[in-house]
């Protein structure tokens, strides 16, 4: 037994739960643990220690028992000290309410906590298909467009109705797309050459497609934008909607079937055919309501940085960190 960075290692990077807190309900408990079939439970913080370990333990003890904590260094880009990142097998004693009450704890914490079963494997092929506006990019392009059009209120209050799931995608769309008529194609391009990305998105595709996997977005937003960042990100698909355009004016129309949150989901489903992957290797991410019909669908649902409904409903959630986070939640 050896201690490295505050952390009593057991072997093989192990923290022994009896370091974590002897005398506490969950290190009684493991006199009977058995950990359920593939249910894990991963820890991520910036100045992760002893004491935030048994604080989250013993926020879950009612609902989950903890076994031996593996602590490593990040998969993630990481900043000047590294991040550590703690998992461990679990029994789940009670379902219900449970993912309200991981919220809670990550929340009072503030660490990146995820409670998952049988989750992807980094090392084998796999599949991300990704929302693009306030996902794979810091803003909603819609927005940025109106704001030039100057009807930028008006198409704003509609995009929040939308992604807090309290307007139909396909509704608020068609509504927002026709305050743009006659607006100059020319503002297109301004949004463009200003996109800002997300932090981690560049490591995470990088590191991903090393190890096999394929990688898509698949939005709400338009094909001038998506088709982009296919070309800038090096994707392998990019599924959007199309804005209509005639003699460098917006119509306020959108050509063809608008991609809603079905059409994202048959997105997810339609790869992982087309490329050969497993759906338990797949994982969909998104921010707004209309990603949970497809990150239900894949292996592994993610909520970036979302709105607490979305967070309530999607699987796991990064909340604080960089999209690269991702990659510590995998296998």
């Amino acid at each position: 037994m050896t201690d490295a960075g505050g952390f009593t290692i057991v072997e093989n990077g192990l923290v022994s739960q009896q370091a974590l807190s002897e005398n506490s309900d969950s290190y009684e408990a493991l006199s009977n643990f058995k950990a359920s079939e593939g249910w894990q439970l991963i820890v991520i913080a910036d100045a992760l220690n002893l004491e935030k370990l048994d604080n989250v333990a013993q926020a879950l003890s009612a609902q989950v028992i903890t076994g031996l904590w593996h602590v490593s260094e990040s998969r993630a880009s990481l900043p000047e000290h590294a991040r550590l990142v703690a998992k461990c097998e679990v029994e789940v004693t009670e379902s219900n309410g449970l993912s309200a009450l991981i919220e809670q704890a990550s929340l009072a914490h503030q660490v990146e906590l995820v409670l998952c079963q049988n989750a992807p494997k980094l090392n084998e092929p796999g599949l991300l298909v990704m929302d693009m506006d306030s996902t794979v990019i810091k803003i909603e392009c819609i927005d940025e467009i109106a704001i030039l059009a100057g009807v930028g209120k008006e198409v704003s209050e509609v995009t929040e109705l939308a992604m807090q799931g309290k307007l139909d995608f396909a509704q608020s769309l068609t509504q927002r797309v026709a305050c743009l008529e006659n607006a100059d194609e020319s503002i297109l391009q301004t949004v463009r050459n200003a996109l800002p990305l997300m932090p981690g998105i560049e490591v995470l595709v990088g590191r991903l497609q090393e190890c096999g996997w394929k990688v898509a977005i698949a939005s709400g937003g338009f094909t001038y934008f998506a088709d982009y960042l296919k070309e800038r990100l090096g994707l392998e698909a990019a599924v959007s909607n199309t804005l209509d355009i005639q003699d460098g004016k917006l119509t306020g129309k959108v050509r063809g079937d608008i991609v809603d949150a079905k059409v994202k989901a048959q997105t997810v489903e339609s790869l992982a055919q087309q490329y050969g992957i497993p759906m338990h290797q797949t994982v969909a991410m998104g921010d707004g309501a209309n990603d949970l019909v497809m990150m239900a669908t894949a292996g592994l649902g993610v909520a970036y940085k979302a709105k607490p409904v979305v967070r309530e409903q999607a699987q796991t959630s990064i909340r604080f960190s960089g999209l690269d986070t991702l990659l510590d939640y995998l296998r």
